[in-house]
């Protein structure tokens, strides 16, 4: 159920909303906590954020940036002998 039906249910049971209504920073704190509490338990339970990481992948990338930071390389050779 969304968040915000949740609250409107609560507020209709316990303030008599929307007859009577509570100040607007009550009502903008209730709605942004409603949205906090509904974001923490997706997050608990949604898909991981971070992947983990493959070795073989990372030696690869690893050393890839490594060989195209070597062809930058210039070599001088006007020092005279």
């Amino acid at each position: 159920m969304n968040p915000l039906t949740q609250l409107c249910l609560w507020l209709s049971a316990h303030t008599g909303f929307p007859g009577r209504r509570l100040p607007a920073a009550a009502e903008q704190l209730l709605c942004v906590a409603a949205l906090a509490a509904y974001e923490e338990t997706t997050a608990a339970t949604g898909p991981k954020k971070f992947d983990r990481r493959v070795g073989a992948e990372t030696a690869a990338q690893r050393t890839h940036a490594l060989r195209r930071s070597l062809v930058h390389y210039k070599c001088d050779n006007s020092a005279k002998v």
